[in-house]
């Protein structure tokens, strides 16, 4: 096995770079979407059932029949990586939106009286009161978003995708342990990394208990 790495480095790395890629790339777009739809649900309260409910239906469809929901939508359809990249943005809505609402709905609210009294308006007592507060909260949601993802980027490859679903796919149908592990491995560490990384970050940034 490490023989077979050792041989397949390059072909391993390009194929790593690949699945950050589609990650870092779905991750950027759910997050854009999803923290500020989570804000928005603090804010309309009404529209936390449909949108909760639209991203749990999404989490509950397997990745292969998302990919394929995909496929003949006209600009998506042309690129396997765009039809990858939307997928996995889609799956990773749910922790992101659900977690920035928890997080903002549950800061004190003795915290936000005091805010008003101050004078603070809303705009700012979300920027300078709810957000900074939320954030360690907000993040457990990116950090489980991104786990998610780097799991479910390896079945991308069944569409052309690319990354290390490549080597995944190509060992099961030679029935080849090395190819499997060449895949396997590489996205654990990346998902193992991800998640001591992100996990460091959210407690940097945890309210101090008082």
């Amino acid at each position: 096995m490490v023989e077979f790495l050792r041989i397949h480095r390059v072909e391993i790395a390009t194929l790593t770079l690949e699945h950050v890629w589609l990650v870092a790339a779905s991750m950027g777009i759910a997050v854009l979407i999803g923290v500020p739809a989570g804000i928005l649900l603090t804010r309309k309260p009404r529209l936390r059932e449909p949108v909760i409910g639209g991203a749990n239906i999404i989490e509950t469809i397997p990745s292969l029949a998302l990919f394929g929901f995909l496929l003949p939508a006209p600009w998506l359809g042309a690129r396997a990586d765009r039809i990858a990249i939307t997928a996995l943005a889609l799956y990773a809505l749910l922790p992101i939106v659900r977690n920035t609402y928890v997080g903002i709905t549950g800061v004190d609210p003795g915290v936000r009286e005091a805010a008003r009294g101050m004078g603070l308006t809303s705009r700012q007592m979300l920027w300078q009161v709810e957000l900074p507060l939320s954030m360690s909260v907000i993040l457990a949601g990116i950090r489980t978003a991104t786990v998610l993802s780097i799991g479910i980027a390896t079945i991308a490859a069944a569409i052309g995708a690319g990354g290390l679903g490549e080597f995944i796919f190509r060992g099961l149908a030679m029935v080849n342990d090395s190819l499997i592990l060449a895949g396997a491995i590489p996205a654990a560490i990346l998902a193992l990394a991800a998640d001591l990384g992100l996990g460091w970050l959210e407690a940097r940034l945890r309210p101090p208990r008082t």
